[in-house]
């Protein structure tokens, strides 16, 4: 079985460039207030930049922030749905299309936002798909940059797949609301993967339960630290 790793912002590798990037996606699914289990809540670690909703007529519902009623919600989220990548969740705050802000200073190969959201620039995309690495699907940003000639980041679309096993959930965790979906886990201090549900295909993967956490193959890690890609750190996982 291929390990896996939970990678995270190298914040030695991001202060050596000093660059610093301000954005988020401008489009995504409200919050949802449930009358179920009483929470009002929206999620993060879903984002889906290569999505455009500019062809939707509905498209100005997506742009302010906002929690709704679980219908509306509903409703809301059967409209973007055609445009997903089969089996896609959509929770309430997924986000869509490209990220949109201000960045500034110098970038690495690599690059994160509010160390959550992973960029490349061009060429480190190329050399990874040279390096045989699965899956990486990336799209253009919409960065404003103050000083000339600057670099072209593009933004990974990472999305969830697979779990954490149940062995690292406390038993005692209520189960996922019947409704919305919210599931109130706490990131266990020592994560297990559920290996049974790890995707064949890709290097690169969010956890589904858990989608702030982003994981890499034994491939992914080799590739980047082949091609002297720094910015990113690894912490093996056990998947069982």
């Amino acid at each position: 079985m291929s390990r896996f790793f939970w990678m995270q912002e190298d914040k030695a590798a991001a202060a050596k460039y000093g660059g610093e990037i301000n954005a988020w996606h401008k489009l995504s699914l409200p919050g949802v207030s449930c009358g179920t289990c009483g929470e009002t809540w929206a999620n993060t670690g879903h984002e889906y930049p290569c999505v455009d909703l500019a062809q939707l007529p509905e498209r100005n519902e997506f742009a302010r922030p906002r929690p709704e009623p679980f219908s509306e919600f509903a409703r809301l989220r059967e409209l973007v749905r055609p445009l997903v990548p089969p089996g896609a969740e959509l929770p309430p705050g997924t986000g869509f299309g490209p990220l949109v802000g201000r960045a500034m200073g110098e970038f690495g190969p690599i690059a994160w936002v509010w160390g959550q959201k992973l960029l490349v620039q061009r060429d480190a995309l190329s050399r990874l798909h040279s390096e045989g690495v699965q899956g990486l699907q990336a799209c253009p940003t919409q960065l404003r940059f103050r000083q000339k000639d600057p670099p072209e980041l593009l933004e990974l679309q990472i999305e969830p797949h697979g779990r954490l096993h149940p062995d690292c959930i406390p038993p005692d965790e209520p189960p996922p609301c019947v409704t919305c979906g919210r599931f109130d886990l706490t990131r266990p201090d020592a994560p297990i993967l559920d290996a049974a549900s790890l995707p064949a295909d890709l290097d690169l993967f969010r956890v589904g339960n858990f989608s702030t956490m982003i994981i890499g193959t034994e491939r992914f890690m080799e590739a980047v630290r082949r091609l002297d890609l720094d910015g990113i750190t690894f912490q093996a996982l056990p998947a069982r």
